[in-house]
């Protein structure tokens, strides 16, 4: 856990609530100003982002309710421009434009990226920046193998992030991740399938 993370994640009402429950001690070193921000990604964080094919976002509306959405697309379309920095296409959905609208009236940001293979989960908070179509930078992240439309990008600067604790998330898989493991009873069932052959042949030379 960093500083930068307890700073924006532990409101005063959040901490009456720790303490309330008896918490509030073991967070308490995190917001101390000697503590290291850590509001940058690794190497780690790095590696994780550039395998994810969709995530979590959450954007506050004018009425103050937040919202939140799956936005997917092809393994990697969310990109880390620098160690501050990510981005990301933003295909042409069901035209309510509801994060669009929102992210006009309050920058702020949120997404969680889940691996539900390995069970880990990366929080990232931010201000976002929308950048229009025939931008230069909407160009560099289309993925032209990809047949969404893209209508603009989507630039995070990264205020703080956050591993989480992988209880309660569940373990699955998609159909490509589960194909090798597929093909592997495939093959076992026909190697199988083959030896029983052999066996009856096996035991009708015999009678």
């Amino acid at each position: 856990m960093s500083r930068a993370f307890a700073e924006v994640a532990f409101t005063p009402n959040v901490q009456a609530i720790q303490k309330q429950h008896g918490s509030a001690s073991s967070y308490a070193d995190f917001l101390q100003p000697d503590v290291d921000r850590e509001d940058h990604l690794g190497p780690g964080e790095m590696e994780f982002i550039a395998r994810m094919d969709g995530f979590f976002q959450a954007t506050i509306s004018q009425s103050g309710w937040p919202y939140v959405q799956f936005r997917g697309g092809p393994k990697g379309f969310l990109k880390v421009l620098d160690n501050r920095t990510v981005a990301y296409a933003d295909f042409r959905g069901n035209r309510q434009y509801l994060s669009v609208g929102n992210l006009t009236g309050d920058d702020r940001i949120s997404l969680i990226l889940v691996d539900y293979p390995n069970r880990r989960r990366l929080k990232i908070w931010g201000r976002a920046r929308i950048v229009e179509p025939q931008d230069t930078l909407t160009q560099k992240l289309r993925d032209p193998a990809y047949r969404g439309l893209v209508e603009r990008a989507v630039v995070i600067t990264i205020a703080a992030l956050d591993w989480n604790c992988p209880a309660h998330i569940p373990q699955r898989l998609t159909l490509q991740e589960m194909q090798p493991h597929l093909d592997a009873l495939h093959n076992e069932v026909e190697r199988l399938k083959a030896e029983n052959k052999q066996l009856r042949a096996s035991i009708g030379s015999d009678l």
